[in-house]
């Protein structure tokens, strides 16, 4: 079936929307005030009649554009710019309709604090320099309509020129902090997904080029100059994960072992699945598994994941560990999290060996275990001592809790 396609709605920064709204009950709550001023006073206007004409025009623009502050997409410069006119004509018109005893008294002018909502939209709009420009306007018209540069009047207008600049600049740093956290989380959803996929080669293609290069060494002939081929592209492969730079392709979810067998994580079902059940092919004459027996039910996504760590760890103790090396695999069910202890009796991890072999871009305990327990939001706690083998501890919680754990 064919989906309806169209533009991509526009996404505005999230401290923006509250404004607009602010503004547009500001202008609502503003236009109440300025109507009843106007109610209580028009009996003392000079010209009450051209001060009702501006009011009943205020009154029919207000209507018919309330909703052009409520998304910044509708409140166009244009707009801003008409609604900054409609303000600065009440402040001239007001010492037109007003008499001169009630101006000199500090009498409002007929838009009253309603002019400032133009200026705000203009702050929220553009920032601190179009409000410096529409507040420099009004503040020019106040002083015009009083004839002279009177106390209360300075007071208001510095009031409004410093508020408004205030509110550009915030906006404008809000805005510059919302990129800037747009493009972190940009960056850090791409390292992920490079990390994803650098474990999936590392499980795959790196082992299958690792196992080419020790065959063809062993048969000699062409086949080692094929090892050979073998080996510099599994070098170059590792400089490029261990780089950033793969290719967007996913290879295909396979593991080598040292016996050069590839082994195939198995595959989860949808939705909640037995833990036990991905586990238990990995069971063999040198890896034992030992599980509850009910079922450890985790989500399918999880458990894939949680299990391929496993393999990983496994294919560490046929790579280091020596052929004679035997492992175990702890299943414990918790009540708030699943535990996976791969444990065996090798020679176990020099000191600064793991460092060593992340430096080369050798990824695999970096990537493919501690990386995806941390995608999952747990935890890989690696322990090893000299000739007493090798510890791995696998924590994942039942409900995700962040990917911010690392072991």
């Amino acid at each position: 079936m064919a989906q309806r396609t169209g533009r991509p709605r526009a996404v505005r920064m999230s401290v923006e929307l509250p404004l607009w709204r602010a503004l547009t009950g500001y202008r609502i709550l503003t236009l109440g005030y300025a109507l009843a001023l106007f109610w209580l006073a028009h009996r003392h206007y000079a010209h009450p009649l051209g001060a009702a004409a501006y009011m009943a025009v205020l009154t029919v623009w207000m209507l018919l554009t309330w909703n052009r502050v409520t998304a910044p997409e509708r409140c166009t410069r244009p707009f801003l710019i008409a609604d900054l006119g409609i303000a600065l004509t009440g402040i001239l018109l007001t010492a037109v309709v007003d008499s001169p005893a009630r101006i000199d008294s500090g009498a409002a002018t007929l838009p009253t604090v309603w002019a400032g909502g133009a200026v705000l939209g203009l702050a929220i709009k553009g920032g601190w320099r179009w409000a410096a420009a529409g507040s420099t306007l009004v503040a020019a018209a106040n002083l015009a309509e009083r004839g002279y540069f009177a106390r209360d009047t300075v007071h208001n207008v510095l009031l409004v020129w410093i508020s408004s600049i205030a509110i550009g600049y915030i906006v404008e740093v809000a805005r510059a902090s919302e990129r800037t956290l747009a493009r972190a989380l940009r960056i850090e959803a791409a390292t992920r997904e490079r990390e994803r996929l650098a474990r999936d080669i590392h499980d795959s293609v790196l082992q299958v080029l690792a196992m080419v290069q020790r065959r063809g060494a062993a048969l000699g002939g062409e086949a080692a100059e094929l090892g050979r081929m073998a080996g510099e592209q599994e070098i170059a492969l590792r400089t490029l994960v261990a780089g950033g730079l793969l290719p967007p392709q996913r290879p295909a979810g396979q593991q080598a072992d040292d016996a050069e067998l590839v082994r195939t994580v198995p595959e989860a079902p949808a939705g909640p699945c037995d833990l036990r059940a991905l586990l238990a092919p990995y069971a063999g004459p040198a890896v034992s598994v030992a599980a509850p027996g009910t079922p450890v039910l985790l989500e399918a996504a999880a458990a894939a994941e949680l299990a391929a760590a496993v393999g990983a760890a496994l294919d560490n103790v046929a790579r280091h560990a020596g052929p004679d090396a035997r492992a175990w695999i702890l299943l414990e069910d918790e009540p708030d999290e699943i535990i996976v202890t791969v444990r065996d009796d090798g020679p176990g991890i020099a000191e600064g060996r793991l460092a060593a072999a992340e430096r080369e871009g050798r990824m695999g305990v970096a990537l493919s275990i501690r990386g995806r327990l941390r995608d999952l939001g747990g935890s890989a706690v690696l322990e090893s001592v000299p000739g007493q083998g090798t510890e791995v501890e696998l924590r994942v919680p039942r409900s995700p809790r962040g990917n911010g754990v690392t072991g």
